[in-house]
């Protein structure tokens, strides 16, 4: 499956992605079962994909931020935070 549509990088105007047989054929099913061609279903999954690792990556920085002013809560208020949690 070939993606034709420019990268903002500027050295990556197009992009070419291999797949195997049986992967292309589950891309069209569900790109089709959601109205959708298999390239426009594969740039939105990539999208989803790439806003979801941004995400991730700045709930960590967040966290290793955290743990860096002291700010952390030790095993114990964990797992009774957990309980509370399944109490409700």
């Amino acid at each position: 499956m070939k993606l034709t549509r420019p990268c903002s990088t500027p050295y990556l105007w197009d992009m070419e992605v291999h797949f195997s047989r049986e992967v292309e054929t589950r891309l069209e099913e569900l790109a089709a079962a959601n109205g959708k061609n298999a390239e426009q279903f594969v740039r939105d999954a990539i999208n989803r994909m790439l806003e979801d690792q941004a995400r991730f990556i700045a709930g960590v920085r967040r966290g290793i931020e955290q743990a860096d002013r002291g700010e952390t809560v030790d095993h114990q208020e964990v797992r009774d935070r957990i309980n509370r949690l399944f109490r409700s």
